[in-house]
């Protein structure tokens, strides 16, 4: 069995998988705090585009740029963690992830030019994915799928302050200093993240975990798990979903400050109450999952998702494209994402827990990649108003619906 304090094998968990349980608060507030390493490189210096692009003397398109190269980053990176994982154990990888993160920071912060912040953003996502990736198998290692679920839901309230606090904290850090003061700032977050997780994070995969990873190399493990149409819905589902959050976060600044012209300041509020909408979602969909099985909260949210989506991808297509109409309809959106992330990814990481390292790697693959190609797409096609945003959400919501009803929920009503 696992080396770690009270590990359970997931199997001894399916008994009990629907009764509450003691929520493990000291784990869970470090998981969170390593899953929000990517969140805090995102969302901390997004106030400060502007003054990069001013101080470096390049163009908006290509500072934008830095925020789609740190998402196909945390596409890239996640997909050697998750193995590693498996083979090596839990904390190894971490320490690693956190090392780039730091070292990848500290560059970030020297820079001269936008090209090298550019491959230093991308190098600092590597490091940043191994916190959710790892993350998310320590919980499967020590749950079952419902518990999973919820555990994930806690897991987003407390990394969720991220994306609240870090906009607020990167618009502090810019009154008393430049821009690269917040990429000190990550560093000093990475090293105090790595110490907690060395002291206070014990080894949790199990000895059958290591045992399958050892008997197949990691392409054998991805193509296992690509054959698994269900696990594709999942990760679809999700990822597609999450493209909505992550389009967002590319554009808002240019959105809410450019085109609406709300002062930087105020732009750190707005992003945190869409964050708050998320956080919230998530804490009721935790309550919501002791009457109803995950995969059913899916369907209904899901639905209603792509509802919204056709309303706010009408509203600018008609030309009813102003602050109280599209914010407010952004608010509603985001919040699907915690009704619909923590489930899939507690479905997906159910259908072959002893792949779970690598099942995570292919879910924030998944969920990242598709986040920075709709990125991409938002920063070609933007032209002046919210409408290539309003879009892409409801194209990418569309696909997130058919991949769930169409592979993963019939399977999972059928076993």
């Amino acid at each position: 069995m696992g080396a770690g304090h009270g590990y359970k094998h997931p199997d001894m968990s399916a008994g009990t998988d629907n009764q509450p349980l003691r929520t493990p608060w000291g784990l869970m507030i470090l998981l969170g705090a390593l899953t929000a390493m990517g969140p805090v490189a995102i969302d901390m210096y997004l106030p400060s585009l502007p003054a990069i692009g001013r101080e470096l003397n390049a163009p908006a398109s290509q500072i934008q740029g830095t925020v789609a190269a740190f998402l196909a980053g945390m596409a890239v990176g996640q997909f050697f963690y998750g193995p590693a994982s498996d083979r090596f154990g839990r904390r190894a990888p971490l320490l690693l992830g956190v090392t780039i993160y730091v070292a990848a920071s500290m560059a970030c912060a020297l820079t001269n030019s936008a090209e090298t912040l550019l491959v230093g953003r991308f190098v600092q996502a590597l490091g940043a994915c191994a916190g959710g990736v790892v993350s998310r198998a320590v919980l499967r290692d020590q749950f079952g799928h419902t518990q999973t679920a919820r555990m994930l839901s806690i897991l987003m309230l407390t990394m969720g302050l991220a994306p609240i606090l870090a906009p607020l904290v990167g618009g502090l850090l810019l009154m008393v200093g430049s821009w690269r003061l917040i990429f000190w700032f990550m560093a000093a977050f990475g090293v105090v993240v790595g110490v907690a997780m060395l002291l206070r994070l014990k080894e949790t995969r199990s000895e059958a975990t290591r045992l399958q990873a050892e008997s197949e190399n990691p392409f054998r493990a991805y193509v296992a798990l690509l054959r698994q149409k269900r696990l594709v819905g999942y990760a679809l589902a999700g990822g597609l979903n999450g493209a909505v959050l992550f389009t967002y976060i590319s554009t808002a600044p240019g959105l809410v400050i450019d085109i609406y012209g709300v002062p930087p300041a105020a732009f750190g509020l707005i992003f945190g109450l869409n964050a708050a909408a998320v956080i919230g979602a998530n804490q009721v969909n935790r309550y919501v999952l002791r009457h109803r099985a995950p995969d059913a909260i899916v369907v209904v949210a899901s639905l209603a998702a792509l509802s919204v989506a056709a309303v706010l991808a009408m509203a600018t297509l008609v030309g009813v494209d102003g602050p109280w109409v599209v914010l407010p309809l952004i608010f509603v959106l985001l919040s699907s994402y915690g009704f619909i992330q923590g489930n899939t990814v507690a479905g997906a990481l159910s259908v072959d827990p002893l792949r779970a390292g690598s099942a995570s790697s292919l879910l924030g693959g998944a969920s990242f990649g598709v986040g920075a190609l709709a990125s991409s797409l938002a920063a070609a096609f933007h032209d002046g108003t919210p409408r290539p945003m309003a879009l892409i959400m409801l194209a990418a919501l569309a696909g997130s619906r058919l991949a769930f009803t169409g592979w993963a929920y019939p399977k999972a009503r059928r076993s």
